[in-house]
């Protein structure tokens, strides 16, 4: 209301209060004087919003308001009811101020001075409404009547102030078409508008108006039974409130398409309206059940909107729905969708639509994407569904059912192995075994193949791949139909240009990725081929199958990315070595190998010119990776984002694909078991995957650290867990993230900080995690310790990466061990206790049972406590706490010791010491003193009392030396300390140390037992022949070498306990007497074929069996008649320990008498002063000339003999000293013979060892023409043991088993000295040569025992007396020159022998028997020829 000069009504009212102050009597005169100005200027509407609040006059008396007043007094002059004037009047002014936001082009919002106004208009309405002066429903007609509808801000504020609701507005309109229209284009433009609200500050005000408006549509148009009956007339509103959500869902639908199409306004707009499906939108405002039906109908929409797309085309085009590749509008709104349907009810609801709907494929596929990657328990429930379907499918031959659980199966497999198997592997599952659905009748076969025929036209072609190299079991009678399906696809790959012959070899047919040519795929082929031979050294059965059944392939795609030109290294590598098998297999064409290395010598010409000139293709991948990566870290610190996480990996994970590019072994059944290679002491990393392994580790720790700043790990969420399961399934980078895990913890894990330490303990706790998903691990340590056969676990490959030797790795072992239980402990802090047993790896739990009390005092034997509030997190996140005391903390846990009482948790007594004995004293975290207390409380205090259920002795000493024998001689033949500098025999001394003192106390114990034989065996040569004996079969080859070496980690052992230790001490009657059985029987079995001298052991065995005697005989009554009488069993029972006595008696006999001086004062035993006769009588023989007078055995004598000879230097020795030897010493010198013949067989097989060839070949001819000389039969010496009479069984007893597998070797290296009177005098000789050629022949046939040129190539003699083919041909020559010659009495004897003969040399049996007949004498002269 306007006064004059256009002044307002409070402009007067305040001008007057200046000019005079005037005081009127009473309100009712105050009233009147305002009704008399009122009624002479007057405007009704200009008043309504002018008043901002009641005008009341003062005092207690009740009265109404200034506009009630006016109002009533006006309405009482025009003759209408105040509230039906009050009605259009307010809408007179609504209309007013929407006409001014529409002339301002501001959409469904005002602006600051209209939202003002309308305020202001709104609390006059409601003293109106608090007077009765204003009517509802009149005001809801006269607002349908305006000219153009109301600004959608309006309405909103009319409906939040309580004054017509929007439900009350919408039931009163008559158009609802109109109305349907208004809201979709207001809601729209509200929306479009978001962008620049959010630029002016009033964001809230644009989500608070859509919450509004949301959660009146959700009430009035999905309302439960019980509020239908309240609500039966009100059918209008239900009817808009679906058109409005519907007609928003098609706009946004509509975008879908289109995504790359629409404008980025656009789709913000879109993104703003997907807010009403936000679940906090509307709290408490909306029944649950409401918002569930509300949800599941948008689900049904969206997944039956615009059915247009059919099966071929979503066969055709599913690779394009993946979670990546689907509009992130539609993914977003599955998202939220999910977060009220969970996973079981989208797909009941998916399953639901697809029986009853006409369905759009894109939107069902990409929403079975959405579900996998963003739901983890949805992987399960599709795998079940998919059950379903196939059951459905045989069951009714439906073909509909058949058909959706293809495209599901091929949707689920895009996502990747870490979200769902691949189609591959799926396909094999379901119809790879006759019992498979398709299997029940002939009807169902028929069924699968017609409906794998009709897919063939649209089918792409890995696809068919997988159904020709998997395709389903079949009865043989039915092969027919698989026939004809596997021409039909092959036809069609044809017509898409795939050849199936083109298929690699390894090729990955889970991928559905077309874009690899066969050249790519060969590459991929030739990698893996090389990896398998690398690891079996053996040419891969798939090559050499491909080389004959696949040749087309072979020779134009596998060969030519196999013989790619290069730089070849000087020392061949793993790719020359598989390309000079296969030229070696003549499965390489000369014309392509010689092409091959002419381009080879080429291309080194040009190197250097063209050296480091690769140029990075990969780094704007790599870009995109770190850009969502660092996305990914923004939403792990925002708890409220965690939902959206599962997406964002999804994204990651497509990036991650694109840098690496599509593996070959990725998931697909024949390589997804394969397993990787790791050579732990040098990993090796492909010089494009390591920044990409670099980055995800460091991003992985960055997340770690950025979320530990505001939460403990339990309350994290699944982020990191989901991150690490991602990388998981990329199987081409598992080898490289593996190797760099080694790399930093293995080789760098010292001088990591703490940061590094918890972020790759994390890591390490969630990789065990998602261990399904990695394959074995096959981890060597160089060449010094080669792979084991059988792949390691990932649980089992962390105990190699952390290894406890030195200082600096026991401080950085426990840290990380801690780090990492400490996470998981609080990660997992609400599972059960045996879900946290199934996700803890043991070995990391072992390994602080085995740190903790080495370097915590106060942990042996320590009680648990009851844990705190969150101590183990809080131990690590301080700074100030060290790790000993972040350690402890942990150790006193309840639930951790809880742990340790399982079995898979504790730590035995061999696992203890087989890190213990792995330590290095001179670089031990502990001293000397600090180590021997540990060991003391560890062996004697923990395990030996501890129960063997637990990992203990039971109490038992020979139990504990047992496992002790075995844990060092194990860590011998497996520890690389080679990185170290110790050598391989280097054993543990402080280990060696304890067992000698547990021997000794065990040795106490037994030593006075009753009876002799009667007692049990001697503990340690039964746990050494236990060794031996149990050790599974593998390569002759393999178990040669590792027995080898296992006899001589036994001798090293034996030589560092006691020398009495040898020698069992028992009662026989009153006697004490000494029993060496054991020994004797360990030596003739086992030591003595580990000696390269074939007839006597080392020095050290030797002089330590010795000492062991003299020492043992210290408990017998007659020490020097013991001695004597167990040096006397020797000579029956273990010669070869004399003939050991003998060679090395120069340096044994001053150590015998000190000690036998030492321990007895008296004159030596018996046996030992024989011995010392016998060796100066050789002495003084050779160099005096003495007459050598044997005494004792004659074998003792020519051995002392044999081995003084070849102490002396060769050029002093006197040619013809056998001619002194007197009459009677035919068996000395036939010993002699039988000394010489193993010296010559050991200078061939360990020419660095003993005598020269040509000396031990010169002495023994020597010495065969000395008993030639003397007529005496010396064949017999070379006659099986088996034949003997006993007369060489002691000689022939103490050779090695390789050295008497040789002596034929021997024996034809002796013809310069086979005189002719022997072929006539010796009836038996002829028998004795054929025999051993024919087991010279068998010997080289088998490739065993023979000296290799290579190995005799190291000797200085000449290369013929060491080559076996030359010898054979020798000893082939004679035979064939010595037949004719023999005596016809010689050709009976060897009748058995002749059809071996004519099996290995047929060519020399025809001459024994033509020669063998007495018609054949006339061609005697022309056989010498030969």
């Amino acid at each position: 209301m306007a006064g004059t000069g256009g002044r307002t009504w409070r402009d007067l009212l305040a001008g007057r209060d200046r000019k005079r102050k005037i005081t009127f009597g009473s309100e009712a005169e105050v009233r009147e004087a305002v009704l008399r100005l009122l009624d002479h200027h007057q405007n009704l509407n200009d008043l309504l919003l002018e008043v901002e609040g009641s005008v009341k006059p003062a005092g207690n008396a009740p009265s109404e308001s200034l506009v009630a007043s006016v109002l009533q007094e006006q309405a009482s002059r025009l003759g209408v009811p105040p509230a039906i004037l009050a009605a259009k009047t307010a809408t007179t002014n609504i209309e007013r101020i929407c006409r001014a936001s529409a002339s301002h082009s501001q959409g469904p919002l005002l602006s600051l001075d209209q939202r003002r106004k309308l305020l202001c208009l709104l609390q006059a309405i409601k003293d109106l409404l608090a007077n009765n002066l204003f009517c509802r429903s009149r005001f809801c007609q006269e607002l349908w009547r305006m000219k153009d509808p109301p600004v959608l801000e309006a309405v909103w504020h009319l409906h939040r102030g309580s004054i017509v609701g929007l439900g009350e507005l919408l039931e009163s309109s008559s158009a609802v078409p109109a109305v349907v229209e208004w809201l979709c284009s207001s809601l729209r433009g509200l929306c479009e508008r978001a962008e620049d609200v959010e630029l002016t500050g009033h964001v809230e005000l644009a989500r608070h108006l859509l919450s509004d408006l949301a959660i009146v549509f959700l009430q009035n148009g999905f309302q439960q039974n019980w509020e239908l009956g309240r609500k039966l007339e009100s059918k209008k509103i239900p009817s808009i409130c679906h058109a409005v959500l519907q007609r928003m869902l098609t706009w946004v639908l509509d975008a879908v398409g289109k995504e790359k199409q629409e404008d980025v306004s656009t789709l913000k707009a879109m993104k703003f309206w997907l807010n009403v499906f936000r679940v906090p939108v509307y709290q408490s405002a909306v029944h649950p059940d409401s918002l569930q039906q509300f949800f599941r109908h948008t689900l049904t929409k969206v997944l039956t909107y615009n059915p247009l797309l059919k099966v071929p085309d979503a066969i055709r085009m599913q690779k394009e729905w993946s979670f990546t590749r689907t509009c992130s509008l539609l993914t977003t709104l599955y998202r939220r969708l999910f977060v009220v349907l969970g996973a079981k009810e989208a797909i009941c609801q998916l399953q639901q639509v697809l029986e009853t709907h006409e369905v759009n494929w894109q939107h069902i596929l990409s929403c079975v994407s959405t579900l996998l990657v963003c739901q983890a328990e949805a992987e399960q429930l599709f795998k079940d569904l998919l059950g379903q379907l196939l059951l459905k499918a045989f069951e009714n031959y439906d073909m509909e059912n058949l058909i959706t659980a293809f495209l599901i199966a091929r949707q689920a497999a895009l996502e990747g192995p870490a979200v769902f198997m691949p189609y591959s592997e799926w396909f094999k599952t379901s119809f790879g075994n006759a019992g498979g659905h398709h299997g029940s009748s002939k009807k169902a076969l028929v069924f699968l193949f017609e409906f794998l025929s009709e897919l063939v036209p649209f089918e792409t072609a890995p696809y068919l791949k997988v159904h020709i190299m998997y395709p389903p079991v079949v009865p043989a009678k039915h092969r027919s139909l698989l026939l004809e399906y596997i021409t039909l696809a092959k036809t069609r790959l044809a017509d898409l240009k795939v050849a199936i012959e083109d298929m690699g070899l390894y090729e990955d047919l889970s991928s559905t990725d077309e874009s690899v040519q066969p050249q790519g795929q060969a590459l991929r082929d030739v990698e893996k081929a090389l990896q398998i031979f690398e690891t079996t050294r053996k040419i891969p059965t798939s090559v050499i199958e491909a080389s004959i059944f696949r040749r087309p392939y072979y020779t134009s795609w596998f060969l030519p990315a196999l013989l790619q030109p290069r730089v070849l290294p000087k020392t061949p590598d793993a790719r020359l070595a598989f390309i000079e098998a296969l030229k070696r297999a003549d499965k390489i064409p000369s014309n392509l190998y010689s092409t091959y290395t002419q381009a080879c010598h080429a291309l080194k010409e040009k190197t250097q010119d063209e050296a480091k000139a690769k140029t990075d293709h990969s780094k704007e991948p790599i870009e995109q990776l770190e850009a969502e990566l660092a996305e990914l870290r923004a939403l792990v610190v925002d708890q409220a984002k965690h939902k959206d996480v599962p997406a964002q990996i999804a994204v990651i994970s497509d990036r991650l694909r694109s840098v690496l590019g599509h593996s070959s072994d990725e998931n697909e059944a024949a390589t997804s078991n394969s397993p990787i290679q790791i050579d732990i002491s040098a990993p090796r990393l492909e010089p494009s995957h390591q920044p990409v392994v670099d980055l995800l580790l460091t991003s992985f720790c960055q997340n770690l650290i950025a979320a530990s700043h505001s939460n403990p790990p339990d309350r994290q969420g699944p982020c990191l867990s989901l991150l690490v399961k991602m990388m998981c399934g990329h199987r081409n980078l598992l080898p490289a993230l593996l190797g760099r895990l080694c790399q930093l913890i293995y080789h760098q894990g010292p001088s990591l900080n703490d940061a590094h330490i918890l972020g790759l303990a994390a890591f390490v706790i969630h990789l065990s995690e998602s261990r399904a998903l990695i394959p074995a691990v096959k981890a060597s340590f160089g060449i010094s310790q080669p792979a084991p056969e059988q792949g390691l676990s990932i649980l089992e490959y962390w105990n190699c990466l952390l290894a406890c030797r030195t200082q600096e790795s026991f401080v950085f072992c426990m840290r990380f061990c801690t780090a990492a239980v400490s996470y998981l402990m609080c990660k997992f802090s609400s599972s059960s206790h045996e879900e946290l047993r199934a996700l803890l790896p043991p070995g990391l739990v072992k390994k602080l049972q085995y740190l903790v009390p080495r370097l915590c005092l106060e942990a042996r034997g320590i009680l648990c406590q009851e844990a705190q509030s969150d101590p183990i997190w809080s131990s690590l996140s301080c700074p100030s706490l060290n790790y000993r005391r972040a350690s402890l903390s942990l150790w006193k846990q309840t639930q951790f010791q809880e742990l340790l009482k399982e079995k898979a948790f504790q730590l035995s007594f061999r696992e203890w010491l087989l890190w213990e004995v792995e330590v290095f004293p001179e670089k031990d975290i502990l001293s000397a003193s600090e180590r021997h207390d540990f060991h003391y409380w560890a062996i004697y205090q923990w395990y030996l009392p501890a129960p063997s259920a637990s990992g203990g002795c039971d109490g038992d000493l020979e139990a504990a030396c047992g496992i002790i024998v075995n844990a060092i001689l194990d860590s011998l033949q497996r520890l690389d300390l080679g990185s170290c500098g110790q050598s391989k025999m280097w054993v543990n001394p402080d280990m060696l140390c304890r067992l000698q003192e547990l021997v000794l106390e065990l040795g106490c114990r037994r030593r006075f037992l009753a009876g002799c034989r009667d007692s049990q065996r001697h503990f340690l040569f039964k746990i050494l022949q236990e060794r031996l004996n149990n050790r599974k079969p593998g390569s002759a080859l393999g178990e040669e070498l590792w027995r080898q070496q296992e006899l001589l980690l036994h001798r090293r052992l034996l030589v560092g306990l006691p020398a009495s230790s040898l020698i069992m001490t028992c009662q026989k009657g009153r006697k004490t007497v000494l029993d060496c059985e054991d020994f004797f029987h360990f030596v003739n079995s086992e030591l003595k074929q580990a000696c390269s001298r074939g007839y006597a052991l080392s020095y050290d065995i030797t002089a330590h069996f010795f000492r062991g005697l003299l020492n043992a005989s210290l408990d017998c009554e007659e020490p020097a008649v013991v001695v004597s009488n167990v040096l006397t069993t020797c000579q029956s029972r273990c010669p070869v320990l004399l003939f050991s006595a003998v060679l090395w008696w120069p340096r044994l006999e001053p150590v015998i008498c000190s000690q036998w001086k030492r321990l007895f004062g008296a004159p030596l035993a018996e046996e030992l002063e024989r011995l010392r006769e016998q060796h100066s009588s050789a002495t003084s023989f050779l160099s005096s000339g003495a007459v050598f007078s044997p005494s004792g055995p004659p074998w003792i004598s020519a051995a002392f003999l044999h081995c003084t000879v070849h102490q002396q230097s060769p050029h002093r020795r006197e040619k013809g000293v056998l001619e002194r030897l007197g009459t009677g010493t035919e068996e000395l010198l036939l010993s002699l013979l039988f000394f010489s013949l193993m010296d010559l067989i050991s200078a061939k097989i360990a020419p660095k060892e003993g005598v020269g060839f040509q000396t031990a070949l010169e002495w023994s001819l020597e010495v065969l023409q000395c008993l030639e000389n003397r007529g005496v039969s010396w064949p017999l010496l070379f006659h099986p043991a088996e034949r003997d009479l006993g007369k060489y069984q002691i000689l022939r007893s103490a050779a090695s088993e390789r050295h008497s597998r040789l002596l034929p070797l021997a024996f034809y290296c002796l013809t310069p000295g086979f005189h002719h009177e022997l072929l006539t005098r010796e009836q038996s000789f002829l028998y004795t040569a054929l025999d051993l050629y024919i087991q010279l022949l068998r010997l080289f046939v088998e490739g065993k025992d023979l000296p290799q040129p290579d190995q005799m190539g190291q000797s200085p003699e000449p290369i013929e007396h060491g080559d076996p083919l030359e010898v054979l041909s020798t000893a082939r020559r004679f035979l064939l020159g010595a037949i004719p010659r023999c005596h016809a009495q010689s050709f009976r004897s060897i009748q058995p022998l002749l059809a071996t003969c004519e099996e290995l040399d047929a060519e020399l049996a025809a001459t024994l028997r033509h020669v063998s007949r007495p018609a054949a004498t006339e061609l005697d002269e022309e056989l010498v020829l030969f």
